[in-house]
């Protein structure tokens, strides 16, 4: 399954309907102690970057969201040093990227975005929230999917392969801190372009 099929999946009408639950920007914020288990805990810090993927509409009103948006991550850098840029991908998806080495401020700068979103009227456009790890020679994602209000973790070893093994660890130590899914069924693959990058590169 390439990184289109699993960003249309997630985006598909069966996971939604299958929800457990409403999907709420407040969740991210539980990504604030789960920085702390996964380097205290594991020996995963934090890469320093996160990101935010969300579907497009083709509206004067939704270019002004992403616009706003953009420009309230403007305004948090001022306070909170924290970079951003946009992203299009090959398949038509955009991501608002974000790097800072205070993990706190990735969560809430992704917050502050996602709720943003929401507040818009623009909540079903958001996809996925990725919070980004390093374990050695892996890039290691908390990831959580807008559309069954859960977390889950994705550690890709290629392009088309993933740490099985690593994931169900990840699962293991933070679920009860993270309100992870439980049906790995859902854990779909954002597939990076070339091994060793992030999916939005």
């Amino acid at each position: 399954m390439g990184l289109f099929d699993s960003l249309k999946s997630v985006l598909g009408m069966s996971a939604e309907a299958d929800a457990t639950r409403a999907a709420d920007p407040e969740d991210l914020f539980g990504m604030s102690t789960a920085y702390l288990t996964m380097e205290a805990d594991l020996g995963v810090p934090s890469a320093g970057e996160a990101a935010l993927c969300f579907s497009n509409v083709d509206s004067t009103d939704f270019a002004s969201t992403v616009e706003e948006v953009e420009a309230i991550l403007d305004a948090g850098k001022e306070e909170t040093g924290t970079d951003h840029w946009r992203h299009s991908d090959d398949y038509g998806y955009h991501w608002f990227v974000l790097h800072d080495e205070d993990p706190e401020d990735l969560v809430t700068s992704v917050h502050f975005a996602a709720d943003e979103f929401v507040e818009r009227g623009y909540g079903s456009r958001l996809l996925a929230a990725l919070f980004a790890f390093e374990d050695e020679s892996k890039n290691v994602y908390w990831v959580y999917s807008f559309r069954r209000g859960a977390y889950y973790p994705f550690v890709p070893t290629g392009t088309s392969s993933r740490d099985s093994k690593l994931e169900f660890k990840l699962q293991s130590v933070l679920d009860g801190e993270l309100s992870v899914e439980d049906d790995e069924g859902y854990w779909y693959p954002l597939w990076p372009d070339r091994a060793g990058q992030h999916p939005w590169e």
